[in-house]
């Protein structure tokens, strides 16, 4: 991901992405059962020669949140340079009173103390582990009583290979979760044994190639060798297409392979002399061919020096803090043009594709209001590329032949300074040369009245004027916070929301700025104390995602509790359900749109912010649409200010499976119907309880795969549930999921249980 005017710091790599802080290493070749790493001890398991350790990293990004990872270890990298290789459930953290050990039934389990609840485990219970060993190549292995491996880290990578490690067809690597980008990218073998460098889960933006013969691709593997080449291995060990780093056969220690937080894939050596990694390879060697390098801040342009970086030429000078896409004009705008710039949508990615001319292009967009800006490209074939999201990157090159034109707003002209009133034309006027004193009197005495009664009007007017103006300021420019929120008086509450006279839902008020910036005002009562609430607006008002409802400010006052959201356009989801002429509007895709939208800014909350947030309340009601439809979540992290809020999360999952059947149902109150549709998706008539106002394009894989997760999202044993962030991989097709047990009645009973040793099972194949 690249910032604005900066690439990636001047670095391609990020080693110091983790901080390590270790006290007392403990040096083993074997890691017995019930032996435990903890945050507070800091202590390591390391690898026989040292040249691994594996123990609790603290995210620099995240100073409170933890994860345990294996990271290089030898004593010839300085340790801000020790980069770690692999992390247990990728982006999961927990806090700082947590532990991670092999336990007595032959896991590793992730514990979070705080919250009493296991975020991870190998889920190995049952195959009889009776040590585990971190290796020299840094995998680490699960052993049974004949020393055979039957789980290694090796098989379950995050974002990196070690030389050795194979991947197969249909395992990913996935970019660390460091912005609202980065956790997009990943590296995938697709089932013709093709590495794919994706954005999401459909725009490929680099492939690997190979053509000598056609092996079965279910027998290929990616693998990094000790002397420098990525290689596609068929299952004699064969190469069958192959890349090399630039030292390749050189004599190096360490070298890896990672899919980097900017999307590209990279290459890295250990370079002793210089005692720092060093890129010997990347699979995208241009960085502004990455789709989305630049996220929503710009687009991807050459510096003078020759690298890459990201610039916002459509940012207007009147909105300097904007986002780097078209804003929303209310009325007025003009089209600017933008020679050899290739522009592209990236929420959704996806646009419209016309053949028709340069001006035709243009005129297109101008006469379309969705339209926030268009490509027009002609390598062959002339095409425009019409973008009806506002939220789009690209990237601009001089050899580029294409031209875009961006809807930029047009601010309003207080004087055209082009404009001139023509002075009527002077009559000629006869001169008299003799004195009129009376007439002089009269002139003056006239022009004296005349003159104080315009004093008096421009000194009444200038004290309206700028009370006026210091009453639109004081709203304009609020107090701020120090995590940029207004702060709102109970007074100017009132005046925005126009005494609360648009009600848009329960305890819910639509209002307007001075700026005529809609916003939405939440009335919270006066049930929560001065304490918790600035808690909860502190927590939430830092919390920024493009899926999630944005706090703009708040109002605290004696007896009165309010939040001022964003404005979303569409309003909650809750009314095109219940009303059947706005139900044909959430078609089939949209629908399962706002499944993995809503799910992937659940597992924000739940792992991607500072520390664990549960939204505690989540409903259709609470889930809004834009003006393109797109999905956000609101009223998130209210729940932390009551003592009925859920800290571990298992409420959110078990409401994100209430809200997947509301939306294929089309029934508010479809608990009442659970074993219908249980019955139904048993006996594989899925598409029975699909809601019948639905034109068709149900897809059946798709329906069949929401019906299962969300039974094991209503499963009464909170711990069968899945976590959000296995919700989210099933639901991009990542992960596959099992058929679910009845969720109404518990299969067997905590003691029953305990009593036969046996283990609930599992939703998703690890």
């Amino acid at each position: 991901m690249l910032e604005q005017g900066n690439f990636l710091f001047n670095s391609p790599f990020l080693p110091c992405v983790f901080f390590w802080f270790f006290l007392f290493p403990v040096v083993a070749s074997q890691i017995p059962l019930g032996s435990k790493l903890s945050v507070e001890e800091n202590n390591l398991w390391v690898s026989p020669r040292g040249d691994f350790a594996i123990g609790f990293v603290n995210r620099s990004d995240q100073p409170y949140q933890y994860s345990v990872g294996i990271r290089f270890n030898s004593k010839s990298i300085p340790v801000p340079k020790q980069t770690v290789v692999w992390v247990a459930g990728a982006d999961v953290t927990v806090g700082n009173k947590s532990y991670f050990q092999l336990s007595q039934n032959g896991e590793l389990v992730l514990v979070d103390s705080l919250k009493g609840v296991t975020v991870w485990t190998s889920n190995t219970s049952e195959l009889a582990v009776v040590s585990a060993l971190l290796r020299d190549d840094g995998n680490l292995f699960l052993l049974n009583r004949k020393q055979e491996v039957v789980w290694q880290s090796f098989d379950n990578p995050s974002d990196t290979l070690l030389p050795g490690q194979n991947l197969p067809v249909h395992k990913t690597l996935r970019a660390a979760s460091r912005n609202s980008v980065s956790s997009y990218y990943s590296l995938y073998m697709n089932a013709s044994g093709q590495l794919q460098l994706k954005w999401e889960s459909d725009v490929i933006y680099w492939s690997s190639y190979w053509s000598r013969g056609n092996p079965s691709s279910s027998n290929l593997g990616a693998v990094l060798t000790s002397g420098g080449v990525l290689q596609l291995v068929d299952h004699n060990q064969e190469p069958v297409w192959s890349v090399f780093g630039e030292d390749h056969n050189d004599s190096v220690n360490f070298r890896l392979l990672k899919l980097d937080i900017d999307g590209n894939l990279r290459m890295y050596s250990w370079v002793e002399a210089t005692a720092s990694w060093r890129s010997v390879w990347q699979a995208v060697e241009n960085q502004c061919n990455v789709f989305a390098t630049c996220g929503e801040h710009g687009i991807c342009v050459f510096n003078a020096s020759g690298s890459p970086e990201c610039q916002c030429p459509f940012k207007t000078a009147s909105s300097p803090s904007s986002k780097c896409f078209a804003l929303n004009c209310e009325s007025n705008y003009s089209m600017d043009t933008y020679e050899h710039t290739f522009l592209y949508g990236i929420y959704p990615p996806n646009e419209s594709i016309t053949i028709t001319s340069l001006q035709q292009c243009k005129e297109l967009c101008i006469q379309d209001p969705s339209c926030a800006a268009a490509t027009f490209t002609n390598d062959g074939t002339a095409q425009c590329r019409v973008k009806t999201s506002p939220y789009f990157s690209g990237h601009q090159n001089p050899s580029l032949s294409s031209i875009s034109f961006v809807k930029k707003c047009s601010d309003p002209i207080a004087v055209n300074p082009h404009a001139f009133r023509s002075s009527p034309a002077q009559s000629p006027v006869k001169r008299s040369h003799g004195l009129c004193i009376s007439c002089v009197i009269g002139a003056a005495s006239v022009t004296f009245v005349l003159f104080a009664i315009v004093q008096i009007g421009i000194g009444y007017f200038i004290y309206r004027r700028r009370y006026q103006i210091l009453r639109k300021a004081a709203l304009a420019y609020p107090g701020w916070n120090s995590k940029g929120l207004m702060m709102l008086p109970f007074t100017e509450i009132k005046d925005i929301t126009g005494n609360f006279k648009h009600q848009i839902g329960p305890g819910m008020y639509r209002g307007e700025l001075p700026n005529h910036q809609p916003v939405a005002v939440k009335d919270l009562e006066n049930a929560i104390e001065e304490r918790k609430f600035r808690a909860v607006v502190s927590k939430i008002g830092s919390i920024h995602h493009k899926n999630l409802v944005r706090l703009d400010g708040y109002c605290f006052e004696l007896g009165h509790r309010y939040l001022v959201y964003e404005y979303v356009k569409n309003g909650s989801v809750d009314k095109y359900i219940e009303d059947d002429e706005l139900s044909q509007r959430l078609t089939w895709k949209r629908r399962v749109d706002i499944c993995i939208t809503v799910a992937r800014a659940i597992c924000y909350l739940h792992t991607g912010c500072r520390e664990f947030i549960s939204h505690g309340n989540l409903k259709c009601s609470n889930v809004v649409l834009d003006k393109n439809y797109e999905p956000k979540v609101s009223e998130f992290g209210l729940g932390t200010a009551h003592l009925e809020a859920s800290y571990g999360g298992e409420k959110d999952v078990e409401d994100f499976g209430k809200m997947v059947l509301i939306l294929i149902t089309g029934r508010p109150e479809v608990k009442d119907a659970w074993e219908w549709i249980y019955e139904e998706l048993f006996q594989r008539r899925p598409e029975g309880v699909v809601d019948k106002r639905l034109d068709d394009g149900v897809d059946l894989k798709e329906l069949e795969r929401l019906l299962r997760i969300a039974f094991w999202c209503l499963q009464t044993n909170e711990h069968m549930r899945p976590s959000m962030g296995e919700v989210v991989k099933v639901l991009e097709g990542t992960l596959t999921v099992d058929p679910p047990p009845p969720p109404f009645s518990r299969r067997l009973s905590e003691e029953e249980s305990l009593e036969s040793g046996s283990k609930p099972p599992s939703p998703v194949e690890p």
